[in-house]
């Protein structure tokens, strides 16, 4: 038997949590990506939407499987697009297509926005996440740069 896969949004269009069970059961997933998440990671979250992000998770057979936070926005490069913050499978069900569920569902979400383009960092190191992202048909357009403060 086939396991059950489907994506929930954690929050509403205007950022408010509407699953909070989900949200308390996606903590582990989304600390195997970031683990410097502080203790209180439900108030954490709250303030991330707060400013503007949003989540779902990746819920296969009951257990939280992978979580996305993104974001739309607008700038003078792309005009209206989508940004993923954060896009991690658990380490335990990786390449079972639980990531790209959760990139179907964002490009869903974006499309629905009229987003002109989709978009995500990925740290150097993470090839494999590299090999997925190109399978999936995103590409390398800019170099990201960051100086810490």
């Amino acid at each position: 038997m086939s396991a059950v896969l489907r994506v929930i949004d954690i929050t509403d269009a205007r950022g408010e949590v509407v699953a909070p069970e989900w949200l308390a059961k996606s903590e582990a997933v989304h600390r195997e990506l970031r683990p410097q998440l502080p203790q209180d990671y439900a108030g954490k979250m709250r303030r991330v939407f707060a400013g503007g992000a949003r989540m779902s998770v990746a819920v296969r057979d009951g257990d939280v499987a992978g979580v996305a936070v993104y974001r739309i926005a607008e700038n003078t490069f792309d005009g209206v697009y989508m940004y993923v913050d954060d896009l991690v499978t658990s380490a335990a069900v990786r390449s079972r297509g639980i990531g790209k569920a959760l990139l179907d569902h964002l490009q869903t979400h974006a499309r629905d926005a009229r987003c002109a383009s989709f978009t995500l960092d990925s740290g150097t190191q993470r090839q494999q996440a590299h090999r997925f992202y190109f399978r999936e048909g995103l590409l390398v357009t800019a170099f990201h740069f960051s100086k810490p403060l």
